[in-house]
């Protein structure tokens, strides 16, 4: 096994940075956000990843050089985020799930774990999945009641995940259970189970969300020794260093999804009519509006300081993902709010921009640590 690496960015070009935005975002809107809905999630999620491969931002959040893997710059991941979820919050989902599932086998993984899987996965030939959250078990992610058993070789996996977002879409899970009979994270390790396993079977379950989620059961599961990723009883510290890097893209996705319900709000705003001039001539949504622009810019500022901490392996970088994720997924859902209030009822019809941005905004302050972990990583480190 090798040590993670990251790809630092380059140097800092603002018009260059300005110009592939606009270009993440056009392709988004134009071209992976008619694909999402043309159809259920999980039919869709192979196309969409055939689409970010040719765009090349596969490449991005999965370099490889020669035979060598490692997870795109932190920084550079926050930002494709932003533009993409501005376009096609689905799309965001897809293209991150690639990078979050495959973090485990870059950082920990095997030769052979990452040459048969990881050039699949980065080119869109398979769906990765990261399977940690159970019925019982959310924020206290060390409390997991899965149990890998060893048996002859190998292990057997028995229990339940959900919550899994591409669970029916997923080729491979990258999976965690207990392993040892201790408790908290000391006996946690982390696997890698084919879709295909005998005794694994996935369940849809309907949630408002802009991606497939599922419930994913291990009845029995046999794996081999080599379905270990790492060394036992590690797998839970690999699960919070994949936090670290993916939770500030989070934020960023948040805030490219408020991006956009702002600036459909400010158009609306302008030309809507109301007590004998226009919404935009009332203070109290002027007002609103400002302090929408400041969140944005507090949001990004956080986020990109978030991605440059963990690019720089700096010791604060789990204080300062957390720090971003909590702000800007917070203060998108109140962007989003303000913007459906200020479309009134047009604001609330299915299908409206704004009106999917809603539901679509909301998952972002749970999953990946609730706003509520994040303070308490927060006050943790004060």
């Amino acid at each position: 096994m090798t040590d993670l690496g990251t790809t630092a960015p380059a140097a800092f070009d603002l018009e260059q940075h300005r110009a592939d935005a606009e270009a993440i975002r056009r392709f988004a809107a134009d071209v992976l956000e008619p694909i999402a809905e043309s159809g259920d999630a999980p039919q869709t999620t192979g196309p969409m990843l055939a689409a970010l491969t040719e765009f090349g931002l596969m490449d991005r959040i999965l370099p490889r050089n020669g035979q060598t893997y490692s997870i795109g710059s932190a920084l550079d991941i926050c930002r494709i985020r932003n533009a993409l979820a501005y376009g096609s919050p689905a799309a965001d989902s897809v293209f991150t799930m690639q990078g979050l599932a495959s973090f485990a086998l870059v950082s920990a993984g095997s030769d052979d774990q990452r040459r048969r899987w990881l050039e699949p996965v980065r080119t869109g030939a398979a769906v990765a999945a990261f399977a940690l959250t159970e019925p019982d078990v959310g924020s206290d992610a060390a409390a997991l009641g899965l149990t890998a058993t060893r048996q002859g070789d190998g292990w057997v996996l028995r229990g339940t995940k959900t919550w899994i977002t591409n669970a029916q879409s997923a080729d491979v899970f990258i999976t965690f259970a207990r392993s040892a009979d201790v408790p908290g994270s000391k006996g946690v390790s982390a696997f890698l189970v084919p879709a295909d396993s005998p005794g694994l079977t996935v369940t849809p379950i309907e949630m408002i969300s802009p991606h497939p989620i599922g419930r994913v059961d291990f009845a029995d599961v046999a794996v081999p020794a080599t379905a270990l990723i790492g060394e036992p009883e590690r797998g839970f510290a690999t699960a919070m260093k994949t936090f670290d890097v993916f939770r500030p893209g989070v934020g960023a996705a948040a805030l490219g999804m408020a991006q956009r319900a702002f600036d459909e709000t400010v158009e609306r705003v302008k030309t809507r009519k109301a007590f004998g001039g226009t919404l935009f001539d009332k203070q109290a949504v002027r007002h609103a509006l400002a302090r929408a622009a400041v969140d944005l810019e507090a949001g990004m500022l956080l986020v990109e300081e978030a991605g440059r901490k963990y690019d720089s392996a700096s010791p604060d970088r789990t204080q300062a993902a957390a720090t971003a994720k909590y702000f800007a997924t917070e203060a998108a859902q109140r962007i989003v709010d303000a913007a459906v209030q200020f479309h009134g009822a047009q604001g609330l019809a299915r299908g409206h921009v704004v009106e999917s941005l809603y539901r679509e905004v909301r998952a972002t302050r749970i999953y990946e640590g609730a706003s509520e972990v994040q303070l308490d990583i927060i006050s943790r480190r004060l």
